[in-house]
């Protein structure tokens, strides 16, 4: 099994931190983006991430492109999904793609790893993502996570090595 790419859409948080561990993995990463990159607290996401923009600045349809352009998708939030987060499984129910929500409030670094890992071996109650699997990495916004997206990266940075079976220089909780 391997993670392959990482998908996103480039919002502040748990989007901009699954995309910071492909590059750090040196794995490809996109995406779609809403018109003129837009993203919050920011003009607009910086170039360096490799995103397609959209011909609207609606993010439910770049959310729902996302989706329909990945394998399955894993969704990081501090405690149950909400607002644009909820969405996206009804997204990835709507079009048969897997979907894992992590709760990083219930679940340590080292316990988060190890489900990522056994969803990817089919050893959970959920459909799990295919073999090769192009993942799309979603999640709450930074203004409504402080710190999340550190979070996420690092946290991606583990699950790509453990999920793909390579080792990589560890982070630690401050990057």
């Amino acid at each position: 099994m391997a993670i392959t790419k990482i998908v996103s859409g480039g919002q502040t948080g748990a989007d901009i931190g699954g995309l910071d561990a492909a590059m750090y993995c040196k794995i490809p990463h996109g995406g779609w983006c809403p018109k003129g990159r837009k993203q919050e607290k920011r003009k607009s996401i910086p170039e360096k991430y490799q995103l397609i923009e959209m011909t609207t600045g609606d993010y439910l349809k770049r959310t729902e492109a996302n989706i329909v352009d990945s394998d399955a998708t894993l969704i990081f939030t501090y405690g149950a999904p909400t607002g644009g987060s909820l969405r996206t499984v009804d997204f990835c129910n709507k079009h048969n793609k897997p979907v894992l929500c992590v709760d990083l409030e219930a679940l340590s670094r080292k316990d988060v790893v190890e489900m990522v890992k056994n969803w990817f071996s089919g050893k959970l109650d959920i459909p799990p993502p295919p073999e090769h699997c192009e993942l799309n990495v979603a999640g709450s916004r930074e203004s409504k996570a402080c710190g999340i997206q550190r979070t996420v990266m690092n946290y991606m940075v583990d699950i790509i090595g453990a999920v793909n079976d390579v080792c990589f220089y560890p982070l630690n909780d401050e990057g």
